[in-house]
């Protein structure tokens, strides 16, 4: 599966965060588990972590397994 890229993050003054993936909003997170990605994404791989975080981490093989032999 390739890397996930495209996601970006942005804090706002209300201590909420606004992730969107090439654009668009992917998930919003506020209080305490916005705390918890920000020091997620600060000690690991920012990509990885936002792709994750949004569930957008297994989009495109969903494709691949719904046409494999074993799930026909």
């Amino acid at each position: 599966m390739p890397r996930p890229s495209g996601f970006l993050y942005e804090q706002h003054g209300d201590a909420s965060i606004t992730i969107t993936h090439h654009g668009r909003p992917a998930g919003t997170l506020r209080g305490g588990r916005a705390e918890k990605f920000l020091a997620e994404v600060e000690s690991g791989d920012a990509q990885l972590v936002m792709a994750r975080w949004t569930g957008a981490y297994k989009h495109g093989n969903e494709r691949t397994a719904r046409n494999h032999p074993r799930n026909r």
